[in-house]
Parts: C-alpha cells; sequence; structure tokens
C-alpha cells in the first residue's frame, strides 16, 4: 500500500486553486494547507478546498505534516521556492515554468540533490490520453525517420489580462510573453515526441499589446538533434485563437494534434488500432475557448495525473516522468529564441 502524502500549495491564486482540487482527487494525498502572502486570498481558498491558510512561509514549510509542495506562484518565483522546499526536507512540484532562467532551475535541481528530495515539474498536458498515444507511436518508430515537426500555439489575450497581473508581460516575473507563458506546453509537448533541439533561428516581437515588457509573437524555426527540421509559433495577438497545434511527420507517418484530439494520423504501415484510435479521438476542433481565456474548459484532471505521477515516483524510489532536468527542457529551447531573436542569429543548445 503506498503512503498517504500530505500536501502543502505555495499561492491561492487560479492555479493554486486547481493544484487543491487535484490533490483532492488523488487517494494517496492529503491537502494539509494553502499558504499566500495575501492572507484573504490564503483563507478563502482554503475554505473553498477544506483545508488550512497560512500567509507565513517559514512556518509553513516547517509543518511536519506536509510531505509534499507544489507551487503556483508567478514564474520568476518558483526556483527560490522550491529551493526553500528542499531546505525543509519537502519534495516539491513547481508549475510550469519550473523557472525563468536557467541558473535558477540548476540551483534548485542541486538543492534537492543535495536534501535527497524530489523537484517536480508541471506538464499536465503529456497526460492527455490523446498525449500519450503519440508518445508510443514515436516510441515505436511508427513515423520512420523524423523529418518535421510543428509547435503551434495561435492564442489571443486581450490588453486587460495584462494591466490586471501586475507581474504578467515583465521580464523580471513572467520570464517572457506568449513563449514562457502560453506557449510553454506546447514547445514540451514538441521536443517530448521529436527528442533534444539543436538549434533555433527566431524572431519575436510585441505587435498589439501595450505596456509589456515582452513578445506578444514569435516563430522560429528549429532544427533537432535527430537532423529533423521543424518550426513553432506562438502568440497572444492572434484574436480570437484558436486550438494549439503539433505535428509531428516522418517518411513513414504524420500526426495532427488540436488540442485535446487528432484531426491527422496516417502511417504507411496501418494497424488494427490507427481505425479505432480515428474513430474516438479524430475530431477537427472548433475554436478552442482556451485560446482567448486562460481558464476556460480547464479542469483539474491533468495536474491530478501529473501529481499522481511524482508520487508513484516517490512510492517507487525513483526519479520522476518530469523532474527538474525534464521541466528544464523547454525553457532551454525558449531562452534560445529569445536570444537568437535579440542577436537575430541562429542559436545552439548546449
Amino acid at each position: 500500500m503506498s503512503k498517504q502524502y500530505g500536501f502543502g500549495i505555495i499561492g491561492a491564486g487560479m492555479i493554486g486553486n486547481f493544484h487543491a482540487e487535484a490533490v483532492r482527487q488523488l487517494g494517496n494525498a492529503r491537502l494539509v494547507g494553502i499558504c499566500d502572502t495575501s492572507p484573504g486570498s490564503a483563507q478563502k481558498c482554503a475554505e473553498k478546498h477544506g483545508c488550512e491558510a497560512s500567509d507565513d512561509l517559514e512556518k509553513f514549510l516547517s509543518r511536519k505534516d506536509i510531505d509534499v509542495v507544489t507551487v503556483a506562484t508567478p514564474s520568476g518565483t518558483h526556483a527560490d521556492l522550491a529551493i526553500a522546499a528542499a531546505r525543509h526536507g519537502k519534495h516539491c512540484i513547481a508549475e510550469k515554468p519550473i523557472d525563468i532562467t536557467l541558473a535558477k532551475i540548476d540551483a534548485a535541481i542541486a538543492e534537492h540533490d543535495k536534501a535527497g528530495t524530489k523537484l517536480g515539474g508541471i506538464f499536465n498536458i503529456r497526460f492527455l490520453k490523446t498525449a500519450q498515444i503519440f508518445k508510443q507511436a514515436v516510441s515505436e518508430g511508427r513515423f520512420g525517420r523524423l523529418t518535421f515537426g510543428l509547435a503551434y500555439g495561435p492564442w489571443w489575450r486581450d490588453q486587460a489580462y495584462y494591466d490586471g497581473g501586475g507581474w504578467r508581460g515583465t521580464w523580471k516575473m513572467d520570464g517572457g510573453g506568449a513563449l514562457m507563458n502560453q506557449g510553454i506546453h506546447t514547445i514540451d509537448l514538441l521536443q517530448w515526441l521529436m527528442g533534444p533541439v539543436k538549434r533555433v533561428h527566431a524572431m519575436c516581437s510585441t505587435l498589439a499589446h501595450e505596456r509589456i515588457e515582452v513578445e506578444d509573437t514569435a516563430a522560429a524555426v528549429l532544427e533537432f538533434a535527430g537532423g529533423a527540421l521543424g518550426a513553432l509559433a506562438c502568440t497572444t495577438s492572434m484574436w480570437p485563437g484558436h486550438f494549439r497545434i503539433v505535428e509531428v511527420s516522418g517518411t513513414d507517418g504524420t500526426v495532427a494534434m488540436a488540442d485535446q484530439n487528432f484531426f491527422f494520423w496516417q502511417f504507411r504501415q496501418e494497424k488494427p488500432q490507427d481505425k479505432e484510435i480515428r474513430e474516438k479521438y479524430l475530431e477537427f476542433p472548433a475554436v478552442s475557448m482556451g485560446a482567448s481565456n486562460p481558464s476556460a474548459g480547464m479542469t483539474a484532471d491533468g495536474h491530478r495525473d501529473n501529481f499522481a505521477s511524482f508520487l508513484k515516483a516517490l512510492d517507487e524510489g525513483r526519479r520522476p516522468e518530469i523532474d527538474g532536468a525534464e521541466a528544464r527542457k523547454a525553457v532551454q529551447i525558449i531562452l534560445a529564441v529569445y536570444e537568437s531573436a535579440r542577436t537575430g542569429k541562429p542559436v545552439e543548445l548546449g
């Protein structure tokens, strides 16, 4: 029988509420408390989810009934809080991006290695049934030689989204714009499926918003370590926004995924399950509400499965599927895109 894990959540905003709901859906987890620097926010969230509220981080992390901390605060604070968790002997799962600089991510990884605790990231889209089917097809070699991959996040955010967030649209706390905040899930899916990115050549611009420091429109050409080429484009400048697309092609097949479903699934060598997959999951989507509203249609299911995977790794004494090093990969790609856009030159990823 697996251990019962006590969870503490840092951050009582929209995402913190999804974390709380996800924990409550797990049979081997108990939500102990929620901590936020705003006592009112912490209390409201705690009352909603039936746990204790705190505005004192030190006392919160010192609680012996908390085994795992999740971080749901502005992006630029994630590594600092993950480090604090490690120093208090707590496992930690940090929201995407795991942080906004590689140096801070590496420091958090090192701190958890030193403490003997586990650090995990959140890429809940990976746990969709269709994403798992997609990954299996890649692992089985059904595409032949991979030749091209596409990550496309054509989304919209209105000006009020940036004006109302305080930290949104800033380099210090958001770490970037349409790529680091919105597009990171799409970029992570592509690199998870296609393998490491070797080189990027990119452009970024701010075209549809005022009073933000970061990009709302970005495009890049990619070269993967395996030799395939690719492209990514992520925006918050395309009204009204529509479904994210991740597409993988090779010499023996092509699959295209739009949000939670496929709209293309074809292989040179047909297998019996292909017909069933198309019948069950092939659907050309309508406009995705999440493309213009960050919480529309969102449920806690993906976070629940992400957390469950982390706890299973703890039970089995192994590294989590999405550990700090794995969560770092998408951030490294995004930072390379920013560097290429700044210099106008291709950037190699080490």
